[in-house]
């Protein structure tokens, strides 16, 4: 049955329609395979390491299920015309990794249960309360000052904790966190304000410098200011990941803004410059590039062993892998669940399972890309483009320092390897995509777009 939905009025500033509430069947359809593929797996893994079916398999299922589920409904309520394939995937790409959390960490694994629960209230709450990421846009430098503060806090004595080399985290009583990881998103939200509000002025170079013509650099200062201010804070905490992905975001969104081949050459001299201060600056930093370039040296292997028998478990795994519960990569990999949770996946799932893994990201990655470029304004184009930038971003980084193309970062596997924060963190940007892709659609509804209902 055929429905038009069109404009109360041309005049009208605000178009009103009617609708019938979206069956969301794609989403749903999608969210079975994901718990028949997560089922499945954990099944396999209980067999390969102990031979018999897992104990608590309907508990799991249950979890997974009625989580997901409670998040399906809760899309369905407040966000029925937004994408259908986000939340399969992030579903999906979670429970593989929780999978192989329990292998090798049983403990953690109950914990990331409870951020899984937590993550699924948080995306709930965000479609709640945020009826309009526009909004969000009249709070530029609030934004600004709370992702500032929240770098800053790892840095407060007796609150902030050095662990492996960087002080990235915070304890308060019981409960630790990464408050970078939430800096990230508000960072997303400050550049997409502050570029879409000087567009065409980054994008028009008015100045001469020597045979050049340059951008008035009043218009770069407030956002270059903001920029050294993230990477000295990451820097102070010896945070070299988070360093190297906040800046390439920040030259990704610039480029994306004003499309000038020129902001990529300026982010290569900035990098080369910056890169070589620091590994003179932080004994942290020449640790992690001493490691990346020769990991087999003596004097770096004791630091670098880490990623050598990483190696080893994925050249274990080939092309089709040992099998899942059958592989040895959280024997003797350190933090095989969390930063080399790509090693032990692609021992147990071999080539096929890692590019299998590559290319859900991907699918996530340009599903968010297609959002960002249906969005009616320049600040929801950006928003969207930022928070999936940052996703690819997370993504390259880890699982390139694995595979030794850059050097070795503290950055988690998106919605795979263990951490709260980093879980988290992670489905509100997956809710914030789901936000505007739902507002997309309507305003594409009330210009009169047909809708046919199957």
């Amino acid at each position: 049955m055929a429905k038009q939905l069109l404009n109360s009025g041309a005049n009208s500033p605000e178009r009103e329609f009617t609708e019938s509430s979206p069956k969301r069947l794609t989403e749903l359809t999608l969210l079975v395979v994901a718990w028949i593929v997560i089922g499945g797996a954990y099944i396999l893994a209980s067999f390969g390491e102990k031979g018999h079916m897992p104990p608590k398999l309907y508990a799991f299922l249950a979890v997974v299920i009625i989580t997901s589920g409670l998040l399906h409904l809760g899309i369905r309520k407040f966000a029925p015309m937004a994408s259908q394939i986000l939340m399969p995937i992030a579903t999906l790409l979670n429970g593989i990794g929780y999978v192989e959390i329990a292998r090798w960490n049983p403990v953690a694994a109950s914990y990331q249960a409870f951020y899984s629960v937590v993550s699924a209230i948080a995306v709930i709450g965000v479609l709640f309360l945020v009826k309009n990421v526009r909004d969000l846009d009249r709070y530029r430098y609030l934004t600004l000052v709370a992702a500032l503060g929240l770098m800053l806090m790892p840095l407060i004595p007796h609150f902030g904790q050095n662990v492996n080399g960087a002080r990235m985290w915070v304890r308060v009583g019981p409960i630790s966190f990464q408050p970078v990881e939430l800096a990230k998103i508000l960072l997303v939200f400050f550049f997409a304000s502050y570029f879409s509000t000087n567009r065409e002025v980054l994008s028009t170079p008015t100045q001469s410098f020597g045979p050049f013509r340059i951008v008035a650099p009043r218009v770069l200062l407030p956002i270059v200011i903001a920029w050294g201010l993230t990477l000295a804070i990451l820097g102070a905490e010896n945070d070299i990941g988070f360093a190297m992905m906040i800046f390439a975001l920040f030259i990704s969104m610039l480029w994306v803004t004003t499309g000038l081949r020129t902001y990529l050459g300026l982010g290569m001299v900035l990098f080369v410059a910056g890169g070589f201060a620091v590994i003179h600056l932080f004994h942290h930093v020449q640790s992690r590039i001493s490691m990346w370039l020769d990991p087999w040296s003596a004097h770096n292997f004791n630091l670098s062993s880490q990623l050598a028998n990483g190696w080893f478990s994925l050249s274990a795994g080939g092309i089709l892998g040992t099998g899942l519960g059958l592989g040895q990569a959280g024997r003797w990999v350190s933090f095989a669940t969390s930063d080399m949770i790509t090693a032990s996946l692609g021992e147990e799932l071999g080539l096929v399972g890692l590019v299998i893994v590559i290319c859900l990201f991907a699918v996530f990655v340009g599903e968010g890309f297609r959002i960002a470029q249906r969005a009616q304004s320049d600040f929801i184009k950006l928003t969207a483009g930022g928070l999936t930038i940052l996703m690819g971003l997370q993504v390259f980084f880890i699982m390139a320092g694995v595979f030794r193309l850059v050097p070795l970062t503290g950055i988690t596997l998106p919605f795979m390897a263990y951490g709260g924060s980093a879980l988290i963190c992670n489905y509100l940007l997956v809710a914030v995509l789901l936000r505007i892709s739902h507002a997309n659609a309507t305003e594409r509804v009330g210009g009169g777009v047909i809708q046919v209902d199957l």
